[in-house]
């Protein structure tokens, strides 16, 4: 007999979640899929590492990997049919309760695939949208989230069917679902133009802010990096401060923005730096998320400098950087100058320490950026980073 599964307390009230799928079940068995048209195999575990611990930060558990390799996604079921069946046969012999792809599915794939496995199916966008409605605490997060959630699940309306229908019947190819299918539609293009109009309120909110800022002397520092690579710890031993900390990707979504004293300059002027801790980045972070979270994201573009943060414990450290470097592109603050800090280095033993340094001596010479090495949890670099900005901060 299946395992009987408790169910916590709705933490959202009645809002709506991206996958339609309760990620709040206590011990929810997951399945993980890929597709390996590369042969690049280290490439594909590393993503299906992360995609692990994005479910783990959902709420579930993931009980087995699927590699399927093909040379292009199947249009019907991105795996083929024979891969889904034979992941259907361990989903049912092994009573779990999801399956989730590495990548984007498009609404058909994803209800091919749900017909055949006879479980929830999402894919990884949809799951970075769950843990950002589960992490999103503030007002304009929660509209941030909630639209980039409306946006995903619209073009997945389609092909229903019965399952939304309150009125049977038709004329014409109008089937079963299909009325209250179309009165779905539009209570949620009305809700989406409603999010949109608070956001661009809270928008312009964030712009005035942003605007007081910039008329004084204080220069801005934006943290950026990829999620989970002690953004916040690194705020907090630089500003003395308590930023909610976690072992979790994406623990905060929320900006924080901290005045910084380092000391006085040779002129014995005080310098002062407002540093702010960003949303953490992810490869293949969902295109809506990143149009909701722009205001969000902008606190990186009006800063005076950006404060590229590095898990030096990663396995991929390109991968990361490069993830970073693409959102920077979409929000247009690539031109900003930028000095490259890796952290967690007490995590490396003496070999991986010297890779690391090999790795940024490489990348050194295809940038101009400064490279520091510190860990926030040990307090190591520290001492060497506020030197940095006492020396090139300036108040002109």
């Amino acid at each position: 007999m299946a395992e009987e599964k408790t169910y916590h307390i709705d933490r959202t009230g009645k809002r709506l979640t991206a996958t339609e799928t309760d990620f709040d079940v206590e011990i929810q068995k997951a399945v993980i899929v890929a597709l390996d048209s590369s042969s690049r195999i280290d490439d594909v575990n590393n993503s299906l590492d992360e995609l692990e611990l994005l479910i783990d930060t959902a709420g579930a558990e993931v009980i087995h990997r699927e590699i399927q390799n093909r040379e292009s996604p199947d249009p019907a079921t991105f795996i083929g049919s024979g891969k889904a069946q034979e992941i259907a046969n361990f989903v049912a012999a092994n009573d779990c309760d999801l399956v989730v792809f590495d990548s984007e599915l498009s609404p058909a794939q994803q209800r091919n695939l749900e017909n055949i496995m006879k479980v929830d199916v999402v894919d990884r966008v949809a799951v970075i949208l769950d843990i950002f409605a589960q992490h999103a605490t503030t007002g304009e997060g929660m509209v941030q989230v909630e639209l980039a959630q409306l946006k995903y699940l619209m073009p997945r309306l389609k092909g229903r069917g019965s399952t939304l229908s309150q009125q049977g019947g038709g004329i014409g190819t109008r089937g079963p679902g299909e009325t209250q299918l179309e009165v779905d539609r539009r209570k949620i293009v009305r809700k989406m133009r409603k999010l949109e109009t608070d956001l661009k309120k809270l928008e312009i909110v964030r712009s005035t802010q942003r605007k007081r800022r910039n008329q004084k002397p204080e220069k801005r520092v934006a943290i950026v990096g990829y999620t989970n690579a002690g953004k916040s710890s690194l705020l907090n031993v630089l500003a003395k401060s308590d930023a909610h900390v976690e072992d979790r990707l994406f623990a905060t979504l929320a900006p924080t923005t901290r005045k910084v004293y380092l000391g006085d300059n040779e002129n014995f002027l005080p310098v002062v730096v407002l540093f702010s801790d960003t949303v953490g980045f992810v490869r293949n972070l969902p295109h809506q998320l990143v149009q909701a979270f722009k205001s969000t994201l902008e606190e990186a573009k009006d800063a005076d400098l950006l404060l590229h943060l590095v898990d030096a414990s990663s396995p991929d450290l390109q991968g990361n950087i490069d993830a970073v470097q693409e959102v920077l592109g979409e929000i247009h603050a690539c031109s900003i100058s930028q000095i490259l800090v890796f952290n967690k280095i007490d995590l490396l033993n003496d070999e991986e320490l010297e890779a690391l340094h090999e790795f940024a001596h490489d990348l050194k010479k295809s940038t101009s950026s400064s490279i520091f090495f510190v860990s926030a949890a040990k307090n190591l670099g520290i001492d060497e980073l506020r030197s940095y900005f006492m020396q090139n901060i300036s108040l002109s």
